[in-house]
């Protein structure tokens, strides 16, 4: 006979509040920290090694003295990524409803694959992903899934557009696989973002099968060459068109390009990763108009909603094909049943996963409808004013319209541009990243953080004057 073995002694519930109460001290004191500390790191990749690295400890170690000790050894190799002066890529900040619930959402730790793990998380998702159906103008029969990001986000409804375009074909793909499958054609413009081409890899759709079709200067397709190359064969095709090219935020002529889609019966679908969010906006809807008549959106919310990494969104225009594309079923698990109108796993390619609605939840009630468009607004207006401000700064060329909240710019030649670009990531005033354009270097800024001030743009100009004339003496 086994005897009986006691659980494993955890600590108290008051060394956890404890534990909680001093986590909750150091995340606030460093984000009173934003504005004066450097947006970029101070330690160095081996320097963290040193610092975060050693032998597995055998025993345990108090928790207490782990946070304080990880958050010690981490600090000096921390991004000021919530920083209303950082300006890389295209990342926002946490709005403070969106933290507050995400921290929740780890202490809730609930699974919302489906309603038996945790009905609450299911239901704000519903409810958090109607009111971004509404807000950005998609369709009311949109289907939708929460997801890590813009990457899952594609593969999701570009796994939902083979099936359809299969389908049509008299082809099951989730029967039958792609051995042997008729030929499908995608259109891609030239300035596409790499997370398409890799979520059509990870589909199978491998690049003999990818068209490119021509883009102007600013990375927008070029509607006339997208029209002929689909001419060119009577194949099944998808069509990718593009919401805020990630240097130049330029937007694709969405309307064109859906009638192009449309006449040739191509599915069209939508990277929005970040440019679609301009459909909330009164003043810069115009941008994306057309954008509604697609078959499937994909986009961020940890972008320009600014809620906690991770958290991505896809929609279809087609739930009956996205439903099928993702759905598994398995008689251990507990789906439908009455007031269960979507069992979130039917329509996302991942059984766990994170409860991201709660912070999207949070996230659209604190801002509301006039909040949303607000922020898209405002950190719009500080890229114009940024772009305007780079005109008194010696020799710096703007290299695109600023029609959103990107602004791209380069200095003579690249190693020019490289030079200033490093004096004022270095002087942690301001962080922004570099990019190839074209044939040439060039600098990215990003204005996404709801954090942005007017100073914040007025502190990032003068790094950039001051890196400009450094490098001229230097």
């Amino acid at each position: 006979m086994v005897a009986k073995q006691d659980g494993p002694t955890g600590p108290s519930a008051g060394v956890v509040e404890e534990l909680l109460n001093r986590t909750a001290r150091i995340a606030t004191d460093w984000l009173a920290s934003l504005d004066r500390r450097p947006v970029g790191e101070s330690a160095s990749v081996d320097e963290l090694r040193a610092r975060l690295g050693g032998p597995l400890p055998t025993g345990p170690v108090d928790p207490l003295v782990v946070v304080e000790e990880l958050a010690r050894a981490a600090e000096p190799g921390l991004v000021a990524i919530p920083s209303g002066r950082y300006f890389g890529f295209v990342i926002g900040g946490g709005l403070p409803a969106a933290v507050a619930a995400d921290w929740l959402t780890s202490v809730w730790d609930q699974c919302p694959g489906f309603y038996a793990c945790g009905p609450a998380a299911s239901v704000a998702e519903e409810v958090a992903g109607g009111w971004v159906r509404e807000l950005l103008g998609l369709p009311r029969t949109a289907s939708f899934a929460f997801v890590t990001g813009c990457q899952m986000a594609h593969l999701t409804c570009l796994a939902a557009a083979r099936h359809q375009v299969l389908r049509g074909l008299g082809w099951d793909v989730e029967q039958r696989g792609l051995a042997g499958a008729p030929p499908v054609r995608v259109l891609l413009g030239a300035r596409r973002h790499v997370s398409v081409d890799r979520a059509l890899r990870f589909l199978g759709i491998g690049r003999d099968s990818v068209r490119v079709v021509p883009a102007d200067t600013d990375g927008r397709i070029e509607v006339p060459a997208l029209r002929r190359e689909l001419a060119v064969e009577d194949v099944p095709a998808i069509v990718c068109a593009q919401a805020g090219e990630v240097n130049t935020g330029a937007v694709d002529d969405l309307a064109g390009v859906a009638d192009a889609a449309r006449e040739a019966g191509a599915w069209l679908h939508v990277d929005g990763a970040f440019g679609l969010w301009a459909a909330a906006s009164p003043a810069f809807r115009h941008l994306v108009a057309g954008a509604e008549r697609a078959d499937s959106w994909a986009f961020d919310a940890h972008k320009w909603l600014n809620v906690p990494y991770d958290s991505g969104l896809a929609f279809c225009a087609h739930p009956d094909a996205h439903r099928a594309a993702m759905t598994a079923t398995a008689g251990y698990l507990v789906q439908g049943g009455p007031g269960h109108p979507r069992d979130a796993m039917d329509w996302t390619p991942a059984f766990s996963r994170r409860a991201r609605g709660f912070a999207v939840y949070a996230a659209l009630r604190s801002l509301g409808r006039q909040g949303v468009a607000e922020l898209v607004e405002r950190t719009c207006g500080h890229a114009r004013t940024f772009a305007a401000g780079l005109a008194a700064v010696p020799g710096c060329q703007v290299l695109n319209e600023v029609v959103l909240n990107q602004v791209l710019f380069r200095f003579g030649d690249d190693r020019t541009t490289d030079q200033v670009l490093r004096r004022v990531v270095d002087s942690g005033e301001a962080w922004m990243s570099g990019t190839t354009v074209g044939a040439g270097r060039a600098i990215r800024m990003s204005v996404s953080n709801w954090q942005t001030s007017d100073r914040d743009i007025a502190r990032a100009l003068a790094a950039v004057q001051a890196a400009a004339v450094g490098v001229g003496r230097g």
